[in-house]
């Protein structure tokens, strides 16, 4: 009897009701535990290694699931929103760092660095954009979740900083941080049944992702990028989301959301800083606060970014509807038009 009742306690259900809250709550927690009771997790063994310790080994096995997901025979116009999007993600969150230091020098605005903007804004959320896309965009919308999926991870910061002199990455450690994708992507596509039993390491390995992350954050200096995590989100929003929208729109000639459905911050990416940092020691003095920023701007995106993509849905099959047309062509569109007699 008491087993089944212990049994019954929601708590994942819970979780999930909170934006991003599989991976922000387990982080919450770490945090917790890392500040007021910093040696409980420091007791070595298999404690320490998997929830102190583990996250590179965690980070590497997301990626080696997340190629695993990707699908070489995606063809025509799913490959084209894949690629463009990813594009359009990666220049704007590349250039509004660069802008961003160029205005306000290595101090940032509000404390942001550019570790943090180019971290959060190019990190988009795979979740929500699919979500979004299966209810507000085409078909060939959804299949480019997993081109998207190529910027999870720090691989994408790390050309951004390294191109524009930010840091210093050898080669071989740029490389490294996509050998596990590749593996996964090559496994997934020689065998499906493979590819079955990596998919779910995606929603398995934020919340361990998380609580290893957090149990290097401490409360009192995430209350203290409170602020600047909120316009780092406002940034990631406008940006990678508006913009994205406006930029996308003009590129299809017609008003299309999924433009915007990249405007988020991936939960991921709150462990790029770290990752980063392991491969050039100057950033490790940015790590703790650009990570509680990013992680403010997962949660704020998760909230904001799918309000906007619903405003602008509806406000795109308006401007359809004024034409006589439809909006989703691969649903409504596919089949030519009747021949009246």
């Amino acid at each position: 009897m008491s087993m089944s009742i212990l049994g019954n306690v929601p708590i994942l259900r819970t979780m999930r009701k909170f934006p991003a809250g599989v991976m922000v709550i387990p982080l919450l927690a770490g945090c917790l535990v890392n500040t007021f009771f910093p040696d409980l997790l420091t007791i070595g063994g298999f404690t320490t290694g998997l929830f102190k310790g583990g996250i590179q080994t965690l980070i590497g096995l997301f990626l080696f699931c997340s190629g695993a997901t990707i699908d070489v025979k995606m063809a025509g116009r799913t490959i084209y929103v894949g690629v463009v999007l990813t594009c359009l993600k990666f220049f704007l969150g590349f250039g509004l760092g660069l802008l961003v230091r160029s205005v306000f020098g290595e101090a940032g605005l509000l404390g942001l660095s550019s570790l943090a903007i180019i971290g959060a804004v190019t990190n988009s959320n795979g979740v929500i954009y699919a979500t979004l896309a299966n209810e507000y965009g085409e078909e060939s919308d959804v299949g480019a979740t997993s081109i998207l999926a190529l910027n999870d991870g720090p691989f994408f910061t790390m050309i951004a900083l390294g191109a524009s002199g930010l840091g210093t990455f050898p080669v071989k450690d740029m490389i490294s941080c996509m050998v596990p994708m590749i593996l996964g992507f090559i496994v997934g596509n020689l065998d499906h049944e493979w590819r079955k039993i990596l998919a779910p390491g995606m929603v398995l390995l934020p919340p361990f992702n998380g609580f290893t992350l957090g149990a290097g954050m401490n409360l009192f200096n995430i209350a203290k990028a409170g602020l600047s995590g909120i316009v780092l989100g406002l940034m990631t929003l406008v940006v990678t989301g508006l913009i994205s929208f406006v930029i996308y729109s003009l590129l299809r000639r017609r008003p299309d959301p999924m433009g915007a459905a990249i405007g988020t911050t991936a939960g991921v990416a709150a462990s790029t800083p770290a990752a980063i940092a392991a491969s050039d020691p100057s950033f490790e003095g940015q790590v703790e606060t650009a990570s509680a920023q990013i992680a403010a701007s997962v949660v704020l995106t998760a909230i904001l970014c799918p309000l906007m993509v619903s405003f602008l849905t509806k406000w795109s099959d308006k401007w359809f509807e004024k034409r006589g047309k439809k909006r989703r062509p691969d649903h409504t569109e596919a089949a030519p038009p009747e021949k009246k007699s």
